[in-house]
């Protein structure tokens, strides 16, 4: 599946309207729909979408889609996806991430680096996760966050996901460098919320990067401005109406 990348021959003529994949490297406190909203007066067509969120905290590769490839989409979101970041422990917030403030704090000097990757291998292979309440979820036709931001808890149903691979890069207490590749639907946020309850200490998602998407990788992604002067310097493909 041929993809817009930052390496693609300088002579390709892309056709948004018949369909492209776009690969975009989405900043911190921007939602996968601002990059959206962007490509689409970039590229001036109107069936645009993303093969998959990423958290306004989180940075990395969003999957944008143009065109007749928008129904890619839903294929485009079974592959399985690759993150780096870090959990930071003895601190919880209600976002489960970096957007809202700390709610509690407790002692984390007891837990060891030996504590550490017993409770990553508790991670690997099939796990059940609780979606945050701080998602795009939605309950009655309304998105989890806006329930969240009011103080009201929704129930919500346990899914099963699926982590391949989750390694430990560094230990600097409270600070948990890791990689994690996992399957459709897993809440990184959830994973270290509940890796700081495994070790008894809280935990929170401090920073969070997606760098691939099966085989598309982040380090061959635009940014939205890299991507708007190659829309400026390309000849892209002229239909007439």
């Amino acid at each position: 599946m041929i993809a817009i990348t930052k390496t693609i021959t300088p002579d390709y003529e892309p056709d948004f309207e018949k369909g492209e994949i776009i690969l975009l490297d989405k900043p911190i406190r921007k939602s996968s729909f601002d990059l959206v909203y962007k490509v689409r007066k970039a590229v001036e067509v109107q069936k645009v979408g993303h093969a998959g969120t990423l958290d306004p905290q989180a940075t990395g590769l969003v999957l944008v889609c143009t065109g007749r490839m928008t129904k890619e989409i839903s294929n485009l979101q079974l592959l399985e996806k690759t993150y780096t970041g870090i959990i930071s422990l003895g601190k919880t917030t209600s976002s489960l991430d970096a957007e809202t403030e700390f709610d509690s704090e407790n002692s984390f000097e007891q837990v060891t680096e030996k504590e550490i990757f017993e409770t990553r291998n508790l991670f690997l292979g099939k796990i059940t996760q609780i979606p945050p309440m701080y998602s795009a979820l939605k309950s009655n036709g309304k998105a989890l966050y806006r329930y969240a931001r009011k103080g009201v808890e929704v129930e919500r149903n346990p899914r099963e996901v699926f982590v391949s691979r989750f390694e430990i890069k560094n230990i600097d207490l409270p600070d948990i460098e890791f990689e994690i590749s996992c399957s459709k639907g897993t809440y990184i946020r959830v994973i270290a919320n509940d890796f700081g309850k495994k070790l008894g200490c809280g935990a929170y998602l401090k920073k969070l990067r997606r760098t691939q998407i099966g085989s598309f990788c982040v380090n061959d992604a635009f940014t939205i401005d890299e991507f708007r002067e190659f829309v400026n310097n390309c000849s892209p493909v002229v239909h007439s109406v």
